[in-house]
């Protein structure tokens, strides 16, 4: 893993949204277009959370898979989690998945978890498993990424912690470098980490002129042709 972030740097990337984060990773063709990302079945569940207090949820994923359907005989716990935790840099984001997947039961994630979870150093959660004590969490500015809402905890329990999960058709490995708003969650490649911002940027500059002449009066497709052929691209 290269050097983490510094804070400005992070600051940065939470002021981009995630699309864009998207887009600025295409311009350095490191791996494929349809790859790097959470797909939809788990989804943002506070996509008003963000806004200019907060930003994006931007950290560093710990990671671990729960089950919940069955009583367990034994299982990790706390400290097992924060023991794997300390060899990530902050901040952390949680990457659990859930083993019931694709008929999670038990919410490992609600006011408790979430609160604790957060004092530990944690701004969100990413699962393809339920959460529940929506407005509780919500108020405390901890991210929910999940695939639904659950009711209960059933038997929910830690399986394993600090190895790479599987979420939402994304391979997730401890300390990889997340980012995430009410569009989804995109993995950010470790060695163009510092130069995502940059060019997300580069991004916008190229955009603006399309999306300018687009909402303006002398909007045509010869002018929009004549914008191309000089050069500028959009997506």
């Amino acid at each position: 893993m290269a050097d983490p972030l510094t804070a400005k740097q992070l600051d940065e990337l939470r002021g981009i949204t995630s699309p864009t984060i998207s887009n600025a990773i295409e311009t350095f063709d490191v791996r494929s277009r349809s790859e790097g990302f959470i797909d939809p079945s788990v989804r943002c569940m506070f996509p008003n959370l963000g806004g200019p207090d907060l930003g994006a949820m931007v950290g560093y994923a710990v990671t671990a898979k729960i089950a919940a359907r069955d009583k367990p005989e034994t299982s990790l716990t706390y400290w097992d989690m924060f023991e794997a935790m300390a060899d990530v840099p902050k901040p952390w984001i949680v990457v659990i998945e859930d083993l019931d997947w694709p008929n999670p039961i038990g919410s490992y994630w609600g006011e408790v978890n979430g609160s604790i979870y957060k004092g530990m150093g944690c701004v969100g959660l990413v699962t393809n498993g339920g959460v529940r004590d929506l407005d509780e969490v919500e108020e405390t500015g901890f991210h929910f990424f999940a695939s639904c809402v659950l009711v209960s905890h059933a038997y929910v329990h830690l399986v394993e912690v600090g190895t790479p999960v599987s979420v939402g058709g994304l391979t997730v490995s401890p300390g990889d470098l997340l980012h995430g708003d009410k569009h989804g969650v995109v993995s950010i490649p470790h060695d163009i980490a510092p130069d995502v911002a940059a060019a997300s940027a580069d991004v916008e500059r190229r955009e603006r002129p399309i999306i300018d002449f687009a909402r303006s009066s002398e909007m045509s497709a010869d002018g929009l042709r004549d914008l191309f052929s000089r050069g500028r691209e959009t997506h």
